[in-house]
């Protein structure tokens, strides 16, 4: 059996992307230049939103969007525990406080029922999370922001490419954040994105990436010449380089077959490895395209097998990994009073869940490969 180490995700960088970032190189703007704006207008023509965003890091598009929505002191968001901790970290950052509501047993995805149930006179945002790739039931999201006249805004750092009920991600909330980390759908090293139709949220998020200054004419108090500019809010250096843009620009234009390829391997994970009845598999809903961000399957029975069978995964080389660590589990949410035990279907989720490989550049041979190893650690340790 092959021995090649795989890991759970990998980056797939061209020569059209080196010989894009080297012509930056030579130009004359390495960042606030026409490339950020080139960007952000192929993340809108991906989204179909009518505004994009663009900023350094998933996690600053999180704050970002926050700050759009008027999260501040007094506020809740009620959010997923299972998730990366940014997601609820950004709220924290502007004096808010955060909820969480259980998941749904068969996608990880939060709970609708739970998330209503979770909300309180204080809450101001619900934030669903697109747990790998596989959007939430946004129908049942949508009826509960209008009910509590909340504000939606998607965690879809996993979803790009992604649609529901034929409609894209990046069109199914009041505002949504996007990744590019380099084991996302396309990348930009590090980087993120809000997008949203409303042109007010739009601009608050614009300032904020910029400490908070604006030089747009319509919003100055004064003119005391063409220098001038103005803080208006209290911002962040949350911008993205004209590097960082131009090599997103570039990966968007294989978006389409980068999500493809996922869908293709993920289909071929999902034949290989049905008839392994000590492994549950992802599911996926009606009406639903995920994107595959993540594979993620979970041992049957008794959940203390996972971790012989990780280890077994990764002494046969595959670099699996395990989406995620809940974050009310953490050593300082735990200190704001979240217990283990307060949210079981995700904990059960997680005491259970694999990430498997899945990425664009993973060739025939390295996927069945993949599913040879994986067989053979479940015949040895579940």
């Amino acid at each position: 059996m092959p021995d090649e180490y795989l890991p759970y995700g990998r980056q797939w960088i061209d020569d059209d992307d080196v010989a894009a970032v080297t012509e930056v190189l030579r130009g004359d703007f390495l960042t606030t230049g026409p490339a950020v704006e080139t960007f952000e207008g192929a993340v809108r023509d991906a989204t179909g939103a009518e505004h994009a965003v663009a900023v350094n890091s998933g996690t600053s598009a999180l704050h970002a969007a926050y700050f759009a929505a008027g999260l501040g002191p007094g506020d809740e968001i009620v959010t997923s525990p299972m998730t990366f901790a940014a997601t609820a970290n950004a709220a924290l950052y502007l004096g808010a406080s955060v909820r969480f509501a259980d998941v749904d047993p068969a996608t990880g995805n939060i709970d609708p029922s739970c998330a209503e149930a979770a909300l309180t006179p204080a809450t101001k945002l619900l934030v669903p999370v697109d747990y790998t790739g596989h959007p939430v039931d946004y129908d049942a999201i949508d009826r509960i922001a209008k009910a509590h006249d909340l504000v939606t805004v998607a965690d879809a750092a996993h979803s790009l490419g992604a649609t529901y009920h034929g409609r894209r991600v990046g069109t199914l909330a009041g505002l949504s954040e996007l990744s590019f980390h380099p084991v996302k759908a396309i990348t930009t090293g590090e980087g993120g994105a809000v997008v949203t139709d409303d042109p007010e949220w739009a601009a608050r998020a614009r300032r904020f990436r910029t400490h908070g200054i604006t030089r747009d004419a319509a919003e100055l108090g004064a003119d005391e010449g063409p220098w001038w500019y103005e803080q208006h809010d209290l911002g962040f250096n949350y911008r993205l380089t004209d590097l960082q843009s131009v090599l997103g620009t570039s990966q968007m234009r294989r978006l389409d077959a980068f999500v493809a390829r996922r869908r293709e391997i993920a289909a071929r994970w999902m034949e290989a490895l049905a008839d392994v009845e000590a492994l549950r598999l992802p599911v996926v809903l009606d009406a639903i395209e995920p994107a595959w961000h993540l594979f993620v399957v979970r041992v049957a029975g008794d959940p203390e097998r996972r971790r012989p069978f990780f280890e077994r995964l990764r002494e046969l080389g595959l670099g699996v990994q395990v989406h995620y660590i809940p974050v009310t589990w953490h050593p300082y949410y735990r200190s704001l009073g979240y217990r283990i035990g307060d949210f079981p279907v995700a904990e059960d989720f997680y005491r259970r869940a694999v990430s498997l490989p899945i990425f664009p550049r993973m060739t025939d041979e390295e996927l069945d490969s993949a599913i040879e190893r994986v067989r053979q650690a479940a015949a040895d340790v579940l």
